[in-house]
């Protein structure tokens, strides 16, 4: 069964330039890794659930505020290397990131210990242009942003 996953590339315009917020995965697995690790806000989904309501869900999950307003871009969907497929949305708005707050999940860590430790679901989210966006994300996400700007290019 494929896993499915949507979520939502929230962009802004700063200083004459395309910015697009990231979020880097909490959680011990990930602490140390950086630059192809980030990822767009989303969360997996069943198949008969709407992508766009997942989307918009797991962006307040992991971010602790609503979707803003507007009207919400297709981008389509990748598949990344483990196999799951991802549907994204965009929406332009602004987020300060100070403020975000995620839900969280319970691991058993160290592993074999026999204790369970909570971590949030994303550890912090950050505002990326250009190349350094490119280079922190998930290699399939980078698509994601080649459709946003291929869209804005065309309206």
């Amino acid at each position: 069964m494929t896993r499915r996953s949507a979520g939502i590339l929230l962009y802004r315009k700063s200083g004459g330039r395309l910015e697009v917020l990231l979020v880097h995965p909490g959680g011990p697995l990930w602490a140390r890794r950086d630059e192809g690790a980030w990822s767009i806000p989303k969360g997996e989904h069943g198949e008969a659930e709407d992508p766009r309501a997942c989307a918009g869900r797991e962006f307040e999950e992991e971010l602790g505020t609503p979707l803003p307003a507007g009207a919400l871009l297709e981008l389509g969907s990748v598949q990344q290397r483990g196999g799951k497929t991802v549907t994204a949305f965009a929406v332009e708005g602004d987020l300060d990131v100070d403020g975000v707050r995620s839900n969280s999940f319970s691991i058993e860590w160290p592993p074999r210990s026999g204790r369970q430790r909570e971590f949030p679901e994303i550890d912090r989210a950050q505002w990326f242009a250009g190349d350094e966006a490119r280079r922190k994300l998930i290699d399939a996400q980078v698509a994601f942003i080649d459709r946003l700007l291929d869209q804005l290019l065309a309206g």
